[in-house]
């Protein structure tokens, strides 16, 4: 058999194999798709995707909620030898600006998605400026949900190896976006390396929740799996936010032996996990559980590892990696077996071009570093100072990737491209150190902070901030706080304030409701300072605030804030009507350690999309039907929200 060198002839070499994609949508949910029928399918597709005018070569945009559309789609493209950019659904406005901003990067783009998320986009669109560039994709759109016709193949288009498979586009809020272009050398080199790194057989069976728009969910358990026949399940992401004990119950009922999850996943799920709801859960045959995609907690893994021991799951499972998306996805893998494993370092002697010394894993001083592993088939990867000189073992720098898995540039982005990748060596943007036992990444640089599982970058946020709150830039500086032993960034705004404590109150309302709702993410705290600790080039030294403010220096002026803002939410938090009383007692629960009063808007609150979806679920188990998550945007208090939900409830 000729070697495979593009994901067209992989998916034809599978028109006979008897594996197949489950899709779970739930409980009770699922619906089974053999890869012998995915050919056809998307062969049928692409015949929607000409006719829409799209020709290879052109880009393809993906915005669609369901797995089992985006794979038609994503193999369309395939077979037209289109380039593919998948972009994540979201309900935020700023993501929506953030696909315009995308769109104005593409060459010849067309859009694959269904009529709601269109129609939300031509409402965006109409009242931000966009309405001649929405007209233009509009007229390039197929819309998944109107297609009730697949048995007409399309015109197929041969790709070679070094063609541009998909664009990943990064998530920046304000900045330009950066697409990282793959190619099918790229893709299959790193699926080789991935089912040899994992000792992957066919016997396997695969389970994810994660988005297929991201890289782990597409390549790390779709193309993966399909490649070597593996039979994989696929569930949304929302249906595990909403029901996190579903993910394990089904990798049980489907004796799945290869699973994933980042640290908030993991989180997550033991939040809501109980035993006495577990009886039957069996994990014996779970032999790999990725752990990757943002800092790795060992204390997770432990506690994890440890809840879920009694129902079988091996503490070897755990499988701590390191990737990126310039990687394609893996970078560095752990034996299989090894299980979670740490080095103990003095935390101050961190800093790039130091030496890390190891110390007792009980020392005041020390942090424990997860071991990553060591470059996985086909890659190299090399410490190096910031001139791109190798580094000693055992001395922090930056962590540069090479091989055919690493993408050759950014999509129509020469200057960022030129700036990354020199010699041949891409600059991950990561911090770390080689050991004897291989990679440990020891943070991030350029002061990125990471939240759920994605990347924000604190100049982003800042513009934002100017933008949509009128926080004038420079005034204030966005940081990612890390406590020892903590698996995940506070966000903490500091904003110069010359008031009293209870003047400064507006102030912070305005800067959680901004962030939170142009971004999804919470802030921890808003703190007032007198100023911003700057460089003498005037860059703000954003570490210096972190530190003070774990060292807790602040502690005192948060409690302040606290205490103001629960008297101030006191006068006012006498919830009105049978609907109110029973939204507040959710927020309440849910929302432990906020004061919130009937006209409180939710997001000024700092809420995650997490807690959000939470709510919503509550919300629905009471009243079925009457909401949507978008909802809480329209409707951000519980009085607007109550009322609304009163008006659907009389209606029906």
């Amino acid at each position: 058999m000729n070697k495979i060198t593009t994901l067209g002839e992989a998916l034809a070499a599978k028109k006979d194999s008897q594996r197949a994609i489950n899709f779970i949508d739930g409980e009770n949910n699922e619906r089974r798709q053999p890869f012998s029928g995915l050919f056809a399918r998307a062969a049928g597709v692409l015949k929607h995707f000409q006719d829409c005018g799209a020709a290879p070569r052109d880009e393809m945009i993906i915005i669609v909620e369901r797995n089992e559309q985006f794979i038609d789609a994503f193999w369309a493209g395939v077979l037209g030898n289109i380039i593919l950019v998948p972009v994540a659904p979201s309900s935020t406005d700023e993501h929506r600006a953030k696909l315009f901003r995308i769109l104005a990067k593409l060459q010849r783009p067309c859009l694959c998605t269904d009529a709601a998320t269109l129609a939300r986009l031509k409402n965006y669109a109409a009242a931000n400026g966009f309405s001649a560039e929405i007209a233009k994709l509009e007229s390039r759109t197929v819309l998944l949900d109107r297609i009730d016709d697949i048995s007409i193949p399309g015109q197929l288009a041969s790709a070679s190896p070094d063609d541009i498979a998909f664009v990943q586009y990064s998530s920046g809020s304000t900045s330009e976006p950066k697409g990282v272009a793959l190619s099918h050398r790229n893709l299959l080199t790193n699926v080789d390396a991935i089912a040899s790194g994992i000792g992957l057989q066919t016997s396997d069976i695969g389970l994810s929740w994660m988005p297929l728009t991201h890289d782990m969910g597409l390549i790390g358990f779709h193309l993966t799996p399909l490649i070597n026949d593996v039979e994989h399940h696929l569930m949304p992401t929302a249906l595990f936010v909403r029901r996190p004990q579903l993910w394990l119950a089904k990798a049980s009922a489907h004796r799945a032996s290869i699973l994933c999850s980042p640290n908030f996943g993991y989180r997550h799920f033991l939040k809501t996990f109980k035993s006495e709801n577990s009886a039957g859960l069996d994990l014996n045959t779970v032999r790999i559980l990725f752990n990757g995609a943002e800092p790795i907690s060992a204390a997770l893994c432990e506690e994890f590892s440890s809840a879920l021991q009694p129902y079988g799951l091996k503490p070897s499972a755990m499988f701590p990696v390191y990737g990126l998306a310039e990687a394609s996805l893996a970078a560095t893998f752990p034996a299989p077996g090894s299980g979670c494993k740490t080095l103990a370092v003095r935390r101050s002697a961190l800093t790039p071009g130091t030496r890390v010394e190891k110390i007792a894993s009980a020392d005041k001083q020390a942090t424990a570093l997860v071991l990553v592993g060591n470059p996985v088939k086909n890659c190299a990867v090399r410490i190096a100072n910031e001139n791109g000189k190798p580094l000693p073992d055992m001395t922090v720098g930056q962590v540069l990737i090479q091989g055919d898995n690493v993408t050759r540039g950014y999509y129509r982005d020469d200057a960022s491209t030129q700036s990354t990748i020199h010699d041949g060596w891409l600059d991950t943007g990561d911090l770390g150190f080689m050991s004897s036992d291989g990679l440990v990444i020891t943070g991030r640089a350029k002061d990125i902070i990471f939240v759920s599982g994605q990347n924000y970058y604190p100049h982003d946020i800042e513009a934002l901030l100017e933008q949509h709150g009128g926080i004038e830039l420079g005034r204030v500086a966005i940081c990612g706080a890390r406590a020892p032993g903590s698996s995940a960034d506070e966000v903490v705004a500091f904003a110069v304030h010359r008031g009293n404590e209870e003047a400064f109150l507006p102030v912070a309302a305005t800067i959680r409701k901004t962030v939170n709702e142009l971004t999804g993410i919470p802030v921890d705290q808003v703190i007032p300072v007198g100023r911003l600790p700057k460089t003498t080039s005037g860059k703000i030294q954003r570490y210096k605030l972190a530190d003070e403010y774990l060292s807790g220096a602040f502690s005192e002026v948060i409690e302040k804030l606290k205490a103001l803002s629960q008297k101030s939410a006191g006068a006012h938090d006498q919830a009105q009507g049978d609907i109110e009383r029973t939204l507040k007692a959710i927020c309440d629960e849910l929302l432990k350690d906020k004061a919130i009063g009937r006209d409180d808007n939710i997001f000024e609150l700092g809420t995650s999309s997490l807690t959000l979806a939470q709510i919503y679920e509550r919300i629905e188990a009471i009243y079925p039907g009457q909401l949507e998550v978008t909802d809480f945007f329209d409707y951000p208090t519980i009085a607007e929200l109550a009322k609304y939900l009163g008006q659907r409830l009389q209606a029906n």
